[in-house]
């Protein structure tokens, strides 16, 4: 008995969630799915045909060399100690007011992540040099944890975003737009971070100490140490916005960059430049794998139907437009507490993108509101996967203390998802201009 498009593509979908609930890595479980359907629909020969194809084009093709260039970028100021510099350089300047040192961590946080690009190396890294100094000085574990887990998300939504590029590539959409659309909502999440800690410090006058004062001359120092990052963002994200660089160009600027200037601080030595190299090919690898199987999976859901007849079902909900986009974000937060933020984008976005414009969201602005759902997904509970990184890092912290240090930003994040959807033009007004 030969089986329906439709049964085919049910079956299939349980068989993803079942290979992911066996840990089976997701990229290889949706090409596993995706060939598997394909063959039984189209024939094995061109299931065959397509992995190989699909397989050498993501791997060759020059847009999609954006992804590894601003990996090593990151993978070089990471190794470089910048976030420390960051870390002590907001430290001079606002640790001494009461919460400081939390609004010190965020602010280092955006910028790291402004250059590193990814939440989960974010929340790793300040784990282990912020963590420690809030300790030092009295800050509350739930509090100290919190932080790090919020300020962590802000890798996804500030350029070059990992995440963002990866839905660029799904969508056929322009990066350097997307890019540039991120920038604007990414400082809005750092000042409503930094509000948040405020009210709390107003709410609880005692509950957060201050930290010491510094001279002048300590702050000064600490502007002085961080030039080389400030500038090397500045240099790559003005010459993408003034259309100098393409965005894999821009990728490979910023690499080179980050490699010149590590070496001439004297940051970088042979066993870092090594450490950094690996990290960047790990990770790249990673990424692409996950990638080719979204696409192979893509192929499948293609010939099945699948996002054709989803936008049907949906715009015939009468539910509106904004609600099936808030259905859409609510399904985003389900999953948040399943699997990571680009497994999430690489399974979703072929399915939903085409809702998404049927309905006639503008998709520039659909994919910076996905992205901050998906990492909202990363610290909410019952599972967040910052929640988790930075448990593996602080061992002396339980689950339940972070998550409840991480509330406060949650509400935060939900606030800023409102305004961002009421108000388009604060994701929209930096692309429109290039």
């Amino acid at each position: 008995m030969e089986l329906s498009p439709d049964l085919v593509a049910i079956i299939g979908f349980v068989c993803l969630f079942v290979l992911m609930i066996l840990r089976v890595p997701v990229g290889m479980a949706m090409g596993l799915v995706g060939m598997c359907g394909y063959s039984y629909l189209a024939g094995p020969h061109a299931a065959l045909k397509l992995i190989g194809q699909t397989s050498m084009r993501t791997v060759s093709d020059y847009t999609f060399g954006v992804i590894p260039m601003f990996m090593l970028m990151g993978a070089f100021v990471s190794v470089s100690g910048v976030s420390k510099e960051l870390f002590r350089a907001a430290n001079a300047f606002i640790g001494h007011l009461r919460g400081g040192l939390g609004v010190a961590t965020i602010l280092a946080c955006g910028g790291f992540a402004a250059i590193c690009g990814s939440s989960v190396a974010t929340a790793a890294t300040f784990s282990s040099v912020a963590y420690p100094e809030m300790r030092r000085y009295g800050y509350p574990q739930s509090f100290a944890t919190g932080v790090i887990a919020a300020g962590g998300t802000l890798g996804a939504m500030l350029p070059p975003s990992t995440v963002l590029a990866v839905y660029a590539i799904l969508t056929q959409q322009d990066i350097g737009k997307l890019f540039m659309a991120g920038i604007v909502p990414g400082l809005f999440a750092i000042l409503m971070y930094v509000f948040t800690i405020f009210i709390i410090v107003k709410v609880k006058p005692n509950w957060l100490p201050k930290g010491e004062d510094q001279s002048w001359k300590e702050r000064l120092e600490g502007i002085k140490a961080i030039w080389a990052p400030v500038v090397l963002f500045i240099f790559v994200i003005g010459g993408l916005y003034g259309g100098f660089f393409t965005p894999t160009e821009a990728g490979g600027v910023g690499a080179s960059g980050a490699f010149i200037l590590g070496v001439v601080r004297g940051k970088l030595n042979i066993h870092s430049i090594k450490e950094a190299l690996l990290s960047a090919t790990r990770t790249a690898a990673a990424v692409f794998t996950v990638l080719i199987g979204a696409l192979l999976f893509g192929y499948f859901l293609t010939i099945t139907q699948v996002p054709q007849k989803l936008t049907l079902l949906l715009t015939g909900l009468g539910l509106g437009s904004y609600g099936v986009l808030a259905l859409i974000m609510l399904m985003y937060l389900v999953l948040g507490c399943l699997m990571d933020s680009m497994a999430m984008i690489i399974l979703t976005v072929p399915i939903i993108y085409p809702v998404i414009v049927q309905l006639g969201f503008d998709p520039i602005w659909f994919g910076v509101i996905i992205v901050m759902t998906v990492e909202l997904g990363l610290i909410h509970p019952p599972v967040g996967m910052n929640v988790f990184v930075i448990k593996s890092v602080v061992k002396d912290v339980s689950f339940y203390t972070i998550f409840k240090g991480v509330i406060p930003f949650i509400l935060t994040d939900i606030c800023r998802l409102i305004i961002l959807i009421a108000f388009p033009a604060i994701a929209l007004w930096l692309p429109s201009r290039m």
